[in-house]
Formats: structure tokens, sequence, C-alpha cells
């Protein structure tokens, strides 16, 4: 058994990568960070994107979502962090966005005046990691 990161099965219900998740559920500070792991290696460490990204559920999980747009080959930051080798590869039936900076406009689309079904995901949320506090 290993203590490294590893992907879940799937990206998780509110992932901001997921093309069915709503917009502005998250902070703008997360969606900010999604563009930085987009482009070649290079540019990955000119725009700080070599810290992993985790999943916003706090479940310990690498990003499903994260890892399934930019492919594990393409993220600079699995090539200076050890993770768990299922991360190489990582698939799912989910549909996300092709790029951090596609799926950082949707999730921004709406920041200011989230609708109905994205208020209720944030309560969700809230309510999740209040229990786990």
């Amino acid at each position: 058994m290993t203590d490294l990161p590893k992907p879940p099965k799937r990206p998780c219900g509110s992932c901001p990568y997921r093309r069915d998740v709503p917009s502005g559920i998250w902070d703008a500070s997360e969606y900010e960070k999604l563009p930085q792991y987009d482009g070649e290696i290079i540019a990955q460490f000119m725009k700080g994107g070599t810290a992993l990204f985790m999943c916003h559920q706090q479940d310990g999980c690498l990003c499903g979502g994260w890892l399934q747009t930019h492919g594990a080959d393409d993220l600079a930051a699995l090539r200076l962090c050890a993770v768990d080798e299922a991360a190489y590869g990582y698939t799912s039936d989910v549909e996300v966005f092709a790029t951090g900076a596609e799926a950082a406009a949707h999730g921004m689309a709406e920041i200011d005046a989230p609708g109905l079904e994205a208020d209720k995901m944030r309560q969700g949320i809230t309510k999740k990691r209040a229990r786990r506090a």
C-alpha cells in the first residue's frame, strides 16, 4: 500500500474541469489556477503550474479532471512529484474541457451571479466540508 497521491475512479461531481458542472461554484481563485497547466512543460513552469492539483473534495486524490484534461505525460507537476503510477494513462467516461483555459472560462462565466443549480452544489460542498471538520 502506498501513501502517494492517486487518481480517483472518475472526476468528482463538482470538478471544475467537468463540462456538466455549473458555472460559478468555486471561488475565482480556483478557476484562475486551471490555465497554469496548459501548454508545454516549460510553459507550465513559467505560469506556475508545478504543484499537484488535488481534488476539490479534499479526499486526498489527485484531481481526475486535471489528469484527464492535461494528460499525465504532459504535466510538469507529475514530473516533479512522486505519485501513484495509476495517474499515468488516466481516463474516465466523464466529459471534460479540452484545456484549463476553457474550464476556467466556463467556471468564471457566472461567478458573479451563479444559477440555482450552482448555488445548490455550493451549499452541498459547504455542508460536506462542515461534517469533515
